[in-house]
């Protein structure tokens, strides 16, 4: 057994198959692993940045499955910042979450739909408003 996990391989199929899901109207939430598969083993396969690019790992299907990781939506993370405050033994502040949310950057880039980073810079952009 051989899996991907801890890498970001495959992140372009994964974020072009959201975008495909949110274009047509779809929740996030709907996704399921069918609809992420090919297009992760197709991305990594063919990215020669990858690390997994034409190696026969993926071509001879011996990778068992892939873990993927959907992009956040706004209102993760604003959960995000919330649970960040109360690790901080901070009482959880909706309005300050809000603003700190509201700081990330967000694509595509006219909608601001999903979090480019998700919660990686909450912590520290968070010292900055409370």
């Amino acid at each position: 057994m051989f899996s991907l996990w801890g890498c970001n391989a495959g992140g372009d199929g994964i974020i072009q198959t959201v975008l495909d899901f949110w274009r047509k109207g779809r929740d996030r939430k709907e996704i399921e692993l069918k609809d992420l598969e090919t297009a992760l083993s197709q991305s990594v396969f063919n990215n020669n940045k990858s690390g997994f690019f034409r190696t026969s790992l993926i071509d001879k299907n011996l990778v068992d499955f892939f873990v993927p990781f959907l992009p956040l939506e706004y209102r993760h993370v604003v959960q995000c910042a919330l649970a960040e405050m109360k690790a901080k033994r901070l009482k959880p502040n909706h309005d300050v979450a809000d603003k700190v949310a509201r700081d990330l950057v967000y694509f595509p880039k006219s909608e601001r739909v999903f979090s480019v980073k998700g919660c990686k810079t909450i912590e520290s952009k968070l010292d900055f408003y409370i």
